[in-house]
């Protein structure tokens, strides 16, 4: 785990000095595709893409790169690629709410081998390395070891990618799940998934740096995973993944079955 250790302190270190002196005092532009990046994004990803192939002398894919820059990163390097989303959850960054988190994966055949994702407003560090286990500043996940039953369970739901009108429409009224929430943060939904702090997660269709590292560090924690296209997570679609998951696996049984006859 030598590795992780080394990751989590340049991803500390990025936090700290990058990102939390700009908070609550940046400005911010939209991308072509209209979504909002910062400064702080940035400066974030160029300090990691300077950092992290001094620990594994991969190049770095970024979520403030361009696309094609991007597809070429990914067919270039099938034999190991960091890939970093400097500042998930941008919205809450810009308006001051403190769920945002620094994100960073080893990928290698298109596969996550490690997974690193930090909070630096609660100085959470969640982190995973395949084979290894996964853990929240040293401690082992999950968190809490007994799942909600199905009428009680918290849902991490983000309605706004699902593709599938008839599903969003019964995730509103009919669910079988006890509430659902949607925090702005899709690194950070993968943790508290793998915590326990959710019980179920969905999502319509997540781009590489949302997933890469959140997703093992769930499989570590014990979790479950499948997308709404098939029950091989990891053979979908690269760039727009959907998810469908669960700490537990009865839980996983049980709001897999629900999600994909509801679609």
């Amino acid at each position: 785990m030598h590795i992780v250790k080394q990751v989590i302190d340049v991803v500390t270190h990025v936090a700290r000095t990058e990102i939390m002196p700009r908070f609550l005092s940046v400005g911010s532009s939209r991308k072509d595709d209209g979504t909002l990046f910062t400064e702080a994004d940035l400066a974030c990803q160029a300090a990691l893409a300077d950092a992290l192939p001094g620990i594994e002398p991969y190049p770095v894919l970024g979520e403030e790169m361009t696309r094609a820059e991007q597809d070429a990163l990914w067919q270039n390097n099938p034999d190991g690629l960091w890939v970093v989303d400097p500042i998930d959850g941008t919205t809450n960054f810009i308006n001051g709410l403190p769920h945002f988190a620094v994100s960073v994966a080893l990928m290698r055949k298109g596969r996550s081998e490690l997974g690193v994702i930090h909070n630096p407003v609660t100085n959470e560090t969640f982190y995973a390395k395949r084979g290894h286990g996964a853990f929240m500043n040293g401690q082992s996940l999950p968190l809490k070891h007994r799942s909600n039953p199905m009428r009680d369970a918290i849902a991490g739901v983000e309605v706004k990618y699902l593709r599938s009108g008839k599903l969003a429409q019964r995730l509103q009224g009919l669910a079988p799940c006890g509430s659902q929430r949607s925090m702005g943060s899709s690194t950070l939904d993968w943790c508290f998934l793998a915590s326990g702090r959710y019980d179920l997660y969905l999502h319509g269709g997540q781009r590489l740096w949302d997933y890469a590292a959140g997703s093992v560090i769930l499989e570590e924690a014990g979790g479950r995973l499948a997308t709404l296209n098939t029950d091989d997570y990891w053979s979908d679609t690269l760039w727009k993944r959907s998810a469908i998951a669960a700490l537990d696996p009865v839980l996983f049984e049980q709001w897999h079955r629900w999600v994909r006859n509801n679609q």
